[in-house]
């Protein structure tokens, strides 16, 4: 686990539950992949899937999660693993607009997985710089890779 350094200023509970997507950052193993199920999990809850409620949830926590993502690097250090409201963020970005079906989720996880991993531009821009907005707007553009995508792959499929 990581270790807080003395001489930073701490992290709020409430910053670090909305950092790691409610804990699911600190898994050992994959965190990013944790947060990403996250995301895939709430975007199931009944309802969620309206517009009503999935655009303002973006909106709300793409800023909510800049501003605790940048208290998280202040804490320990550039981008750490921890922080995955990015993920949770981005997976409801690659669903919007698409049908509510098992196999379209699980394809956008994959997809999402994939292209969070390679950082295609201007991606991998967003991904060397420092801050909450930087940590979030790299997910953000392999989300909205992974819904173009998917809506290219329905539409011809």
């Amino acid at each position: 686990m990581e270790e807080q350094s003395p001489s930073k200023p701490g992290i709020s509970f409430v910053d670090n539950l909305i950092s790691t997507g409610l804990g699911s950052g600190l898994s050992p193993i994959a965190p990013g992949t944790f947060g990403t199920l996250l995301g895939l999990i709430v975007y199931f809850i009944p309802g969620f899937d309206r517009l009503y409620v999935i655009l303002p949830a973006i909106v709300v926590f793409f800023f909510w999660g800049s501003y605790s993502a940048g208290r998280a690097e202040r804490v320990y250090g550039h981008d750490p693993s921890r922080v995955v409201i990015d993920e949770v963020v981005a997976m409801w970005i690659s669903l919007l607009f698409l049908p509510k079906r098992l196999f379209v989720a699980a394809i956008a996880f994959l997809i999402f997985r994939l292209l969070d991993i390679f950082k295609p531009y201007p991606a991998n821009y967003f991904d060397k710089n420092n801050g909450g907005l930087m940590i979030m707007l790299d997910d953000v553009v392999c989300a909205v890779y992974t819904n173009v995508i998917l809506h290219i792959i329905l539409r011809f499929a």
